[in-house]
């Protein structure tokens, strides 16, 4: 019996591990690799008011002001006045960070803190899985998928994977999103919701799965993410002819269309200091271009998922014991269009808090156990390519209602959220319905056998 069963190994579920550990007897599952998630891949950075010219209360009315109206307020603060904090500790765990903060779309001044260049995810992945790996209270279990959770009454006691039960007092999902159900993604093929699928068949709500943000620059022949530092460092989004289209550090929504719209978009990055990013570099040079001769293509791509299960701001979902948290989670903090880089913090904030709070669940009582389990159908190219035609940059009723029969519980989710959310907000954006109504200014809640209803979050 384990304190707490940590699910996936990503950032938030290293950092939750290590949170917890000096005070518990922690286990992390990951089906994959350790330095498989989608984290490791983040080429962004975590944004925090470390500058001189910053204050969380900056990087607050940023944070809201991207999220359109349905950032919790609540949750925001919470994320901001941490942010440093965190960002201190994951320097004292051995994170070397870039010497300059770095500017991204939406951010009023420069506030975001690099490693590596363009390669923040996989530092910090690295030194927090080093640091798991060396610590005598933390279990690492990897290539093993959980397969359901458990449950003894009301609570959720562990979970179940391929190879058996694993008990805990409480246990924390930190899964991931679901950007890889879309035919375009920049995330692992691994990332295809199972949490939030487990989470909502043992009994949790989730929310906002209609909200879903597409990177406006990602290679357009390979997939591979082209960071939005490049633009944050002056990279040009133009036409065919050379052309400017767009303002480049607008939220990612209004860049994403404007590049989808434009058939064909090329990312100059010839006025950038190339030499900062290095690795990036290399990889666009490896796929056969020359970032230092001529623009390269771009395409959108289903890069994060800003609903999930819901949560408080200490990761408790509506079923007693069971947490969750960074990408997996929706506590509201990023409204209707995350913030670039406030998603790595989420994971650090949130992970730690969900951690922490899990540790005063009591000892599980000796009652007799079930399991609730969730076979989620393969994820085919047919459903891929269903996801990107009907659920897309941008959607419409029509394609919506035929996205509900799919053979996937998450895909019929997101068609049932974005049918009842009949507006455009965000990164939600309906043909048939352009403009942002005031009567959808709360969050899509679905619980288990009930219709969508919205929700005023404070």
């Amino acid at each position: 019996m384990y304190d707490l069963a940590v699910i996936g190994s990503g950032v938030a579920g290293l950092y939750a591990a290590l949170s917890a550990a000096d005070e518990a007897d922690v286990i992390v599952v990951s089906k994959g690799p350790l330095l498989s998630s989608a984290s490791y891949l983040a080429q962004g950075g975590v944004a925090a008011a470390v500058g001189s010219d910053d204050t969380p209360a900056q990087h607050g009315e940023d944070t809201l002001g991207t999220g359109r109206g349905l950032s919790r307020p609540s949750a925001v603060e919470v994320l901001t006045e941490e942010a440093p904090s965190r960002v201190a500790h994951l320097a004292d765990l051995g994170v070397t960070f870039d010497a300059d903060l770095g500017l991204e779309g939406g951010h009023s001044r420069r506030r975001i803190v690099h490693a590596g260049g363009g390669a923040t995810g996989e530092c910090i992945a690295h030194v927090l899985a080093a640091r798991a790996l060396e610590h005598p209270r933390i279990t690492v279990r990897e290539g093993e998928r959980v397969t359901g959770l458990l449950r003894s009454g009301a609570r959720c006691p562990g979970a179940v994977t391929e190879t058996g039960p694993v008990r805990a007092r409480a246990t924390l999902l930190a899964t991931g999103g679901f950007a890889a159900l879309w035919q375009r993604t920049t995330n692992p093929p691994g990332t295809v919701g199972d949490g939030i699928a487990l989470a909502y068949r043992a009994g949790a709500a989730v929310a906002d799965l209609e909200l879903v943000q597409f990177h406006p620059t990602v290679l357009a022949t390979n997939g591979l993410l082209l960071s939005e530092a490049l633009r944050g460092e002056g990279a040009l989004l133009v036409d065919e002819d050379g052309e400017r289209f767009t303002d480049e550090l607008a939220p990612r929504d209004v860049v994403a269309r404007a590049v989808g719209a434009r058939g064909t978009a090329l990312l100059d990055l010839r006025p950038v200091d190339r030499a900062r990013f290095p690795a990036l570099m290399g990889k666009i040079v490896r796929e056969g271009f020359d970032p230092d001769a001529a623009p390269i293509p771009v395409a959108p791509a289903a890069h994060y998922t800003i609903g999930g299960i819901v949560t408080d701001l200490d990761g408790r979902t509506e079923v007693p014991g069971l947490y969750a948290a960074g990408e997996c989670a929706s506590t509201g903090v990023h409204g209707a269009n995350r913030l670039a880089s406030n998603s790595l913090l989420e994971c650090l904030v949130f992970g730690r808090r969900a951690a922490l709070a899990a540790l005063g669940e009591p000892a599980a009582a000796r009652r007799p156990e079930q399991v609730t389990q969730c076979y989620l159908p393969s994820v085919t190219p047919v459903l891929r390519e269903l996801m990107w035609r009907e659920a897309g940059l941008v959607r419409d009723a029509a394609g919506l209602e035929r996205l509900r029969a799919a053979p996937n519980v998450l895909a019929r989710l997101v068609a049932e959220s974005a049918l009842y959310r009949a507006e455009s907000r965000g990164a939600h954006f309906r043909a048939d319905l352009p403009r942002e109504d005031p009567a959808f200014a709360g969050h899509v809640v679905i619980r288990p056998g009930c219709e969508p209803v919205l929700e005023q979050w404070s």
